[in-house]
């Protein structure tokens, strides 16, 4: 009994797995807008791929239109440029605001599609004035990052003899118990 109901839960999973990419596949082909718009910063862009048959050396015209205007002619309006794969328009210093783009391929009187999209104000960017070291990272060996010398080195070890020597005439005297 235990086993079955492992089964049937590892087979509804199996099943929900393998049914998501077609639900995304299906969700995606249904929107039907036919472009892709997006933002950054005050500048707007728009792809699209209904657009696949060029008339004349163009494949559409792509039209910017404020929430003041009501029909395609009268919005900011860029030919589309690409490939019959893929075509797209760009506006710049678009003010902040919601706006509609249109697009509308050489071949077709009707809208490849239309979408809204709202443009933010642009933040300016800011510039911090961090320190860093000037030479990177300096590794070695104990301090290696600056040459001493020859005297330095020959002090140094003149000084670890002179410790060593001390501690083995401290350890040798302390070894006689008859001396105080």
């Amino acid at each position: 009994m235990r086993n079955s109901q492992l089964l049937v839960r590892s087979g509804l999973t199996v099943a929900a797995a393998a049914a998501l990419p077609i639900a995304l596949t299906a969700g995606s082909a249904s929107a039907g807008s036919g472009i892709s718009v997006s933002t950054t910063g005050s500048n707007v862009s728009v792809t699209t791929s209904a657009c696949n048959t060029q008339v004349s050396g163009s494949w559409g015209t792509a039209s910017l239109l404020t929430s003041s205007q009501a029909n395609f002619a009268q919005g900011r309006q860029v030919t589309l440029s690409g490939s019959s794969a893929l075509q797209s328009a760009a506006w710049s210093s678009v003010s902040p605001g919601t706006y509609t783009v249109i697009v509308m391929c050489a071949n077709s009187d009707t809208p490849a599609g239309t979408q809204s999209v709202i443009v933010s104000a642009a933040s300016t960017p800011t510039i911090s004035a961090t320190a860093s070291p000037s030479l990177g990272v300096m590794g070695g060996l104990g301090g290696a990052a600056k040459d001493y010398g020859t005297l330095t080195l020959a002090a140094g070890g003149g000084l670890v003899a002179v410790g060593g020597l001390a501690a083995a005439w401290f350890l040798r005297r302390r070894a006689r118990p008859y001396r105080l």
